[in-house]
Order: C-alpha cells, then structure tokens, then sequence
C-alpha cells in the first residue's frame, strides 16, 4: 500500500506570458521512465504457513509476472508476511502508520543472508533511483525471534551490470553502484515503524543498458521492505511522479489588456523614480 510520505507529488515548470495559447505543462521530466511499481499487494495463492508467515514460497510464486513477464532472483527464502493477520506472537502485526496494507517482504540478515535482485533496461538514462519503504519487525515462528530491541537495520542496495538482461543476482559481477541505507531502531516485535528511502544508483558505465538491483539487508536480525517504486533518469532521486493533465489557460490575452498592463507598469517605475 502506497504511504501519505510516498505519494509522487506534482511539479509545474515556470512559464512565460505569450500573445498566443498559454498551457501550463507538468514538470515530469520525459526523461524519467517508471519501471517497476510494486505495492505487494496481490500475492497469488498466499498461504499462512504459521504467525502469519508465508515462508515455503518463493517471491516469483507469489508476485513473479507482475507484470508480465518480470522475474525476481533471490538467496534462501524472503517471506511475505501477513500485516492484517493475528497469529505472529498471538496478537497479530501492528500498522499505526497505515502504510503496509495487507502484505509486506520479510528478509533475515544473520541467521540466513537472505537477498533479492530485480533486474531492468534503464536504456540511455544515468540513473536507476530506487523508493521504498522498510521497518524492523519479527517472527514469532520458523526460528524467531531473530531482532534484538534497540538495533538499527542497516541495508545495502548494490547497482551491478547485467549484459544482455538475464534474470540475476548480481548481473556480471561488475558493480556500477552501491549505497547503504538504514530504518529506525526496532522497538516492539509486532509494531511496524516504516521509513521512506530513496536512492539515486548510478547506472553509467553499464553495457547496454541492462542492470541488475540488489537488495540485502546487512543488520538488524529480520526487516521488512514493501511500496517498490523504481524509475531511470537523467535526474538523481526522480521517480517520475504522477503526470497531470495540461491545463489549458485564456488563449491570448486581448491586446487591449496587455496595452492597459504595459501602460500600468510604466507608469508605476515612473512613480517609482521619481
């Protein structure tokens, strides 16, 4: 589920009075393309395997060919759990931030290595830029619980080069880019406490075009990650946002008026210098 936080907001450009149609144009810039927009929050076939866990399915059984044709590769299990359910420490998870919905990505960072990668064309574009959010939380089941109270999730977001556009983990091994990223410290086992990133990875120097995302969470026990938005720019952090319509203004303004404007304006500098 999209957050308040992770609205895309709308952007005007200046512009300029003309004698001709004036038209106010979205500032979204045309050269930002929207790859991959992921809310997790149709899962096909979730079954609640124990604590409100899905843990013996794979991401691609549950989200692969949304959309069609797109493929994760993962690194032992990152489950998906079940925000709205009431079995995890025989309460059920907590939202107070409503930002979850139903369904988020559990990944382990000790007990297992657990990783994810997407892969994607960015074309000619410099930028893959990655949003998303991501809370500490804990299972009640599977070997839990694995987060110690008071610990920071620490992730890493690895931007590798994928020649030829293979679903991978970690295309040919070559790295384009690498940033961390942190969530806030884990507080009650049951009780999500999302923070928004964004990260800008630089995908120049890639091959042609295709690059494989990384996802791994280093500390922290077990986090979660949902609300994917990933785009390719020529701007660093641009996701794209959502493109208003144009909105058309007065077609030409009556010379008369601009006359009357040009007169007033004078005539205002005049008192000015004077």
């Amino acid at each position: 589920m999209r957050s308040s936080s992770s609205h895309r907001a709308f952007r005007a450009v200046p512009f300029a009075l003309a004698l001709g149609p004036i038209v106010l144009v979205s500032g979204a810039s045309a050269a930002t393309t929207v790859l991959y927009d992921q809310d997790f929050e149709s899962p096909v076939n979730f079954v609640n395997d124990a604590g409100d866990v899905n843990a013996f399915r794979t991401v691609n059984d549950l989200y692969g060919g949304q959309p069609a044709g797109f493929q994760f590769q993962q690194v032992f299990t990152v489950e998906t759990l079940l925000v709205t359910g009431s079995q995890a420490f025989g309460t059920g998870y907590t939202d107070p931030q409503n930002v979850a919905g139903n369904y988020v990505l559990g990944m382990l960072s000790n007990l297992q290595d657990d990783r994810l990668a997407l892969s994607f064309d960015v074309g000619d574009r410099q930028f893959l830029n990655f949003q998303l959010d991501v809370s500490s939380i804990d299972l009640s089941v599977f070997s839990g619980p694995f987060v110690t109270p008071g610990v920071v999730p620490d992730y890493q977001f690895t931007l590798y080069d994928n020649p030829g556009g293979a679903t991978s983990l970690s295309g040919n091994g070559t790295i384009l880019d690498q940033k961390t990223g942190t969530a806030n410290a884990a507080n009650l086992p049951t009780v999500f406490d999302f923070k928004q990133l964004l990260l800008p990875l630089d995908a120049s120097g890639n091959t042609d075009g295709n690059v494989t995302l990384q996802i791994d969470l280093l500390t922290g026990g077990y986090a979660a990650v949902d609300n994917f938005l990933i785009a390719a720019s020529d701007t660093p952090g641009d996701v794209g946002g959502e493109t208003p319509p144009a909105v058309p203004l007065p077609a030409a303004l009556p010379v008369g008026l601009i006359v009357l404007g040009a007169m007033a304006c004078r005539r205002f500098l005049r008192r000015t210098v004077d």
